[in-house]
């Protein structure tokens, strides 16, 4: 039987050009290698990022978890929202101050050194609360306990920290980082208050301070016990504060109109909805709008996007002041509670990439050595922020109406956005006035 002559399948043909002779590969064409990793996967396939990550979203969740606690708690024992809310907002002022000292003592010991201890202290601190509450103290006695919670280590900044520290050198795997901590920020922030709502309903009054105080704790020590991802601590820095950088105290002054929007949003939306005897949905009204901004910075990771941050942070903020104005229109034109979920979906998702290129602008002002003080100056500023949408958003529902509260997130926002132009059109667009910085 004559052997076939047709070339087999893995055999390269010969041909003649011109020129010179050439082989061609007839062979199959299949996959000429690995299929490349996206984004999120080459990140969590760094040495022990896995562990960190699960220690600080374990950390992180309670959060969202104390203030809705803590006011469920004191309510519904005492039946004053009034001591309620000046409980939680002593919590805050205390915070606001105690919680960028905390952070320098960080960057100097040591996350593992400094933060644990601090997480057990504002462990006890929940826990007199709770049993103050439960027992019937004095009502100063509330004040002085929730003011020792203030103590609560920024395990967001700490994370950032250490994709920092990981990813020094490589921007489009950092701002890949920095994304999928504001989307876990955002899916904590969701998830925290339902879970509260939750235990404090189905329980007892108390079951959501007492199980946020035991994932605090946990979930610092696990975080903390990540010691291979730990940045190195800096004892005697010679870099100036983070407050004095250039360029740090107009993004502050855009974190404190960010706050604002946020702030104001939950009162006015609270408000809103109970309005419209809708109450009991309005933790799930605002779930959506931390929805659609989780979702929107998972997408921002995933994509490099063009310019510098001090570039994009102005369209991000017309974005955000564009977007808000969608729950006013939904709230004043219809005065449908679906349509204005629907409406804070879409407006949560300029959220995420705003406080993404935030906080990467934040990384590049301070000192690599003070990097945590750097980001908690940032929370902080959030934290007031929040603090004066709320006051603000509180008065114009009492004395306008819940349907115009929603105009305050839209003047925050657009306060935000003449900062950024006004810093922009001082500095111009490239980063130079900060190439001085020591540690850049």
């Amino acid at each position: 039987m004559p052997r076939s002559t047709s070339p087999s399948r893995d055999t390269p043909l010969s041909t003649v050009t011109a020129d010179a002779p050439v082989a061609a590969d007839s062979g199959p064409r299949g996959r000429s290698g690995p299929r490349p990793k996206g984004p999120y996967r080459r990140l969590f396939a760094l040495p022990g990022a896995r562990a960190f990550t699960a220690g600080n979203l374990v950390a992180r969740l309670p959060m969202g978890m104390f203030s809705v606690s803590a006011v469920v708690m004191i309510a519904g024992t005492r039946g004053s929202y009034a001591l309620a809310g000046a409980v939680t907002a002593t919590g805050l002022a205390a915070t606001a101050v105690v919680a960028p000292w905390t952070a320098r003592l960080v960057d100097r010991y040591g996350q593992a050194r400094v933060a644990l201890p601090a997480a057990v202290f504002a462990v006890l601190g929940s826990l007199a609360l709770l049993l103050c509450v439960r027992h019937g103290a004095p009502d100063w006695t509330l004040f002085a306990a929730y003011a020792a919670t203030a103590t609560t280590p920024n395990t967001g900044g700490m994370s950032r920290a250490r994709w920092a520290h990981l990813l020094k050198g490589d921007a489009e795997a950092l701002h890949t980082a920095n994304s999928f901590e504001q989307a876990a920020d955002e899916l904590c922030f969701m998830l925290g208050p339902v879970l509260a709502a939750f235990l404090c309903g189905t329980f007892f009054p108390e079951a959501g301070t007492l199980v946020g105080a035991v994932l605090l704790l946990a979930g610092v020590l696990l975080f903390t016990a990540q010691r291979s991802t730990e940045p190195p601590a800096a004892r005697r820095s010679s870099a100036r504060s983070p407050l004095r950088s250039p360029g740090m105290r107009p993004l502050l002054v855009v974190c404190l109109a960010t706050g604002a929007v946020f702030g104001s949003l939950e009162v006015v939306t609270l408000a809103f909805a109970d309005e419209r005897g809708h109450r009991a949905a309005s933790g799930a009204v605002l779930a959506l709008q931390a929805a659609g901004s989780c979702a929107a910075g998972l997408l921002y990771g995933a994509i490099r996007p063009a310019g510098s941050a001090r570039s994009r942070l102005p369209w991000c903020l017309a974005a955000m002041a564009a977007l808000m104005t969608l729950p006013l229109l939904a709230a004043g034109l219809t005065g449908s509670l679906v349509l204005l979920a629907g409406a804070l979906l879409v407006a949560g998702m300029a959220t995420a990439p705003t406080m993404v290129t935030t906080m990467t602008l934040v990384q590049r002002y301070s000192p690599a050595d003070r990097l945590n003080e750097g980001m908690t100056l940032a929370v902080t500023g959030l934290l007031g922020g929040i603090a004066c949408g709320s006051a603000a958003g509180g008065w114009t529902v009492e004395h306008v109406s819940a349907t115009a509260g929603y105009g305050v997130p839209v003047a925050a926002a657009a306060i935000a956005l003449l900062v950024s132009l006004c810093t922009l059109a001082l500095f111009g667009p490239s980063n130079r006035f900060t190439d001085s910085l020591p540690n850049h």
